[in-house]
């Protein structure tokens, strides 16, 4: 079942500390989180509107070792078919203090630094190295007919293995997955902002439903104040458990390699 990580439930504006601040300055974006509880999935779906018939289907495979090595060194390895658009790919270094990045690395217009934010303090600083493939290339990985190295581009393999245990190659790696995606965009006019709406369905009838929204570093403040009006006036639960998606995700899969 998918497990899910506890902060302090205090609305999406409570985590943007001095600290958290001095962070944000270094970012390119900042996605402001929000997980629903379970028994809140229907009465957050009738409060934003939202017309199931208009998420895109999205599978997202990860790629670390049974004991999940890579992640216990920080670094995440994700592929992504999208229903209707490319495949893509990103590999994630977080936590990462910007300052310790290249310049020449940070400039690419590929490589994104992002810090997310959840109720109660959860924040994190990651950067993220994106490709793009042509469709069906991650599934021929997925049925194993295409290496794993081959879905990245050089940039992406070269950030890979400056971070990544030593020894420790990417085509080497288990495949955790797939998990499947809906996910909605909304721009509601009462918020100002587009709000997406993803909700992760595991193969064990879990799922872990998500409110999100990026913004400029300059605009954080003033989006996490905004947003956490707009949930509250529309009685949009933000008292629950808070689940890092990713983690959840690898803890799952890498169980199921274990098991067998």
């Amino acid at each position: 079942m998918a497990t899910t990580t506890t902060t302090k439930p205090d609305g999406p504006a409570a985590q943007l500390t001095a600290e958290v601040l001095a962070l944000i300055k270094k970012a390119k974006t900042v996605e402001l989180k929000l997980t629903i509880p379970e028994d809140s999935y229907r009465s957050t779906a009738l409060a934003l509107g939202l017309d199931p018939l208009e998420a895109q289907i999205r599978q997202v495979i990860f790629f670390d070792t049974p004991d999940l090595a890579l992640n216990a060194a920080g670094v995440v390895v994700r592929a992504r078919r999208s229903q209707g658009g490319a495949d893509d790919t990103v590999i994630k270094l977080r936590p990462v203090d910007p300052d310790d990045l290249p310049p020449k690395l940070r400039k690419l217009p590929e490589f994104g630094i992002e810090v997310d934010a959840m109720p109660g303090g959860g924040t994190v600083c990651s950067a993220s190295f994106k490709g793009e493939l042509k469709r069906n290339h991650v599934r021929a990985t997925a049925l194993g007919e295409r290496p794993i190295g081959k879905l990245f581009t050089k940039g992406q393999r070269r950030f890979y293995e400056a971070h990544a245990p030593e020894g420790l190659d990417i085509d080497s790696l288990s495949i955790l997955g797939p998990l499947n995606v809906l996910k909605l965009k909304t721009y509601p006019k009462a918020f100002g902002q587009r709000l997406v709406v993803e909700l992760w369905l595991y193969p064990d009838g879990s799922r872990v439903l998500e409110l999100s929204t990026k913004c400029r570093p300059a605009e954080a403040v003033q989006v996490a104040t905004e947003s956490r009006a707009f949930m509250n006036d529309r009685g949009i639960d933000l008292t629950g458990e808070q689940a890092t998606k990713t983690a959840s995700a690898l803890n799952f899969f890498a169980a199921e390699l274990r098991d067998a």
